[in-house]
């Protein structure tokens, strides 16, 4: 059965590469992965609000809000278990990062149960009331859909990357019911570069995604009526963006710490024990933090502001003013604090969703604080709109991303001045001290990221050790005598030989020249030495796995053409060339190029 559906999808690859160019298909294609992507969304979200309203619609005691200390934990744990039971092969992962990666050295392959896997255990970690978006985990399932869609209908890297990207905007798109900010989050993050073409397929994805999702899910995230921005008021958006930007550097580095403190921890369950009851612990103190928490921002922007202590234990002083900021900013640290201990404790959700409710009450704190003062009147809505978009800008670096989809999400187009403004600035406050996003920071250290910042860098790490060996030279075994293997010497097209043990244990290496010299009789003393005598340690060796960048620097530094490769256990793998790696160069740079004229 299985056959048959190969030989049919093949004679119909034939047919549609005969009848239909390829940028006809991918607009075809595109708009399939949007379907899909947009179905995806509404799934998602649908799933996880149907899983937080039970939970809290069942619970109606005066104790509700105790038993809500036990409900992130199980959500965590569900979601561990799951993992561990279903998804036995490969490694479960989730945010915008494996994304990336993915592109950069997956050749843009991701596994297919990211596409179902992802809507499961987010909408359980999340409906349980961990507290992390859902926007992470929808464009993974849509990056999943874009690549295997492109990788069932055999088409190449390029065209598979485009798909990739396609999904991803799609769920982005789906999610937030914001095509325009779908499309720019892909490009932005995701393709590092590309041309006007691609915005077709972005396009029809991400408008068919946004219609679908709404058709099925038509809930919009936000309302806000606002007329227009005061001039005044500008100087008060660059120091609401300028405190942002600070922050966004301060949730960089607690994203590292966090993980660093969580990578000690090496059984899943006591992470989801540990977290659990910390996250319990932290909703308890301040309610908001449960789920996503977008509730709380649309409570905001209509202007309930003392809602903000609701069913907390300072409920009864929601109506004093300074209290009401004070508990506003600790929630901004506890809300950094609970996202990352719900991601890294086996939980699945990403910093995207958080990111927005942190800026938009930071934006809160700051218009409400200052109008306390009595020198100014501060738009409080517009001011907590703006600050989402501050705090998406600084903490993904992707300020277009942000404008767009604050602007979407919102409906405040009226404000596109300050959300200019105010994505700039804590861009460029990140960007100064964080040069890469939480996003890119780890797969930059470990050379994996793919940019066009620094051509060369980018297409070294594009390449894979294990691709540019050369096997094809003479071994010699450490017991033979020059006289024993005259034949393959002679005969040898390589003027280098390995020497390399039964087990295959590397010893060392003999230039052709010294063989040559002992066979001729030049070097009677050579005739009685066995190879492990002869042999001579290289300049330097690499091990399988090394950076192709630190491959090339071993190369420059001792002005040496070709070394040995090992594995981490010694053993012979072969050679690598300059050769072979500028031949490699320049095939990616075409590659590249193609990638560029579609």
């Amino acid at each position: 059965m299985i056959g048959r559906l190969y030989l049919q999808l093949e004679l119909f690859n034939r047919w549609r590469t005969k009848k239909i160019s390829n940028k006809n298909f991918l607009v075809i294609v595109a708009l399939l992965v949007g379907l899909i992507g947009g179905f995806a969304a509404a799934t998602l979200k649908g799933l996880t609000h149907w899983i937080a309203a039970s939970l809290q619609n069942e619970v109606q005691s005066q104790y509700k809000y105790y038993i809500y200390l036990l409900f992130p934990l199980i959500g965590i744990l569900l979601s561990v278990i799951y993992v561990r039971r279903f998804i036995k092969k490969g490694k479960f992962e989730h945010g915008i990062t494996p994304i990336i990666y993915s592109i950069s050295r997956k050749s843009s392959r991701i596994e297919p149960h990211n596409i179902y896997s992802q809507i499961i255990t987010s909408a359980i970690t999340v409906g349980f009331g961990g507290s992390a978006g859902l926007e992470a985990p929808i464009a993974y399932s849509g990056a999943a859909i874009g690549s295997n869609t492109g990788r069932f209908f055999g088409l190449n890297y390029k065209e598979i990357t485009l798909l990739l990207a396609c999904g991803a905007a799609a769920g982005i798109s789906g999610a937030f019911n914001s095509p325009v900010a779908g499309m720019i989050f892909a490009i932005e993050i995701l393709l590092p570069e590309f041309s006007i073409p691609v915005f077709i397929p972005l396009l029809i994805s991400t408008a068919t995604a946004a219609a679908v999702s709404r058709s099925l899910y038509s809930e919009p995230l936000f309302h806000l009526v606002t007329d227009d921005w005061e001039f005044h008021a500008l100087i008060y958006y660059f120091g609401l963006a300028t405190i942002i930007g600070g922050f966004s550097i301060y949730f960089a580095r607690l994203t590292t710490w966090l993980k660093n403190l969580y990578s000690k921890i090496t059984n899943p369950y006591r992470k989801v024990w540990v977290s659990g009851i910390s996250l319990g612990i932290l909703i308890f103190l301040f309610p908001s933090l449960y789920g996503e928490g977008y509730i709380t921002i649309q409570k905001i922007l209509d202007g309930s502001h003392q809602d903000i202590l609701s069913n907390s234990m300072f409920s009864r002083y929601s109506d004093i003013g300074w209290l009401v900021v004070a508990f506003t900013i600790v929630t901004v640290f506890a809300k950094s604090l609970a996202a990352l201990v719900t991601l890294n404790s086996g939980g699945n959700g990403g910093v995207f969703g958080p990111s927005l409710i942190m800026g938009g009450l930071m934006g809160f704190a700051f218009s409400y604080g200052m109008n306390l003062t009595g020198l100014v009147d501060l738009n409080v809505a517009n001011f907590t709109v703006v600050g989402m978009a501050a705090a998406l800008s600084g903490i993904m670096h992707a300020p277009l991303t942000a404008i767009f989809l604050i602007a979407e999400i919102t409906g405040g187009y009226a404000l596109m001045v300050p959300l200019m403004l105010v994505a700039a600035t804590t861009y460029f406050i990140n960007r100064a001290v964080q040069k890469h996003s939480i996003y890119t920071k780890v797969l930059a250290e470990q050379g994996d990221l793919l940019t066009y910042e620094d051509k060369d860098r980018t297409v070294l790490s594009m390449m894979k050790l294990r691709h540019l060996l050369e096997n094809n030279f003479t071994i010699m075994r450490p017991d033979e005598f020059a006289k024993d293997r005259n034949h393959d010497i002679i005969h040898s097209k390589r003027n280098i030989f390995p020497v390399v043990d039964y087990d295959g244990t590397f010893i060392g290496l003999i230039y052709s020249e010294r063989l040559l010299e002992i066979l001729l009789g030049e070097n009677l003393d050579g005739l009685k030495m066995k190879m492990s005598e002869l042999a001579q340690q290289p300049i330097d060796i690499i091990e399988m796995g090394t950076n192709m960048e630190v491959v090339m620097q071993k190369m420059k530094k001792e002005d040496v053409w070709m070394l040995p490769v090992i594995d981490e256990k010694g053993k012979y793998k072969g050679f690598l060339s300059k050769s072979a790696v500028f031949n490699k160069y320049r095939a990616l740079l075409m590659r590249q190029a193609a990638y560029l004229e579609q």
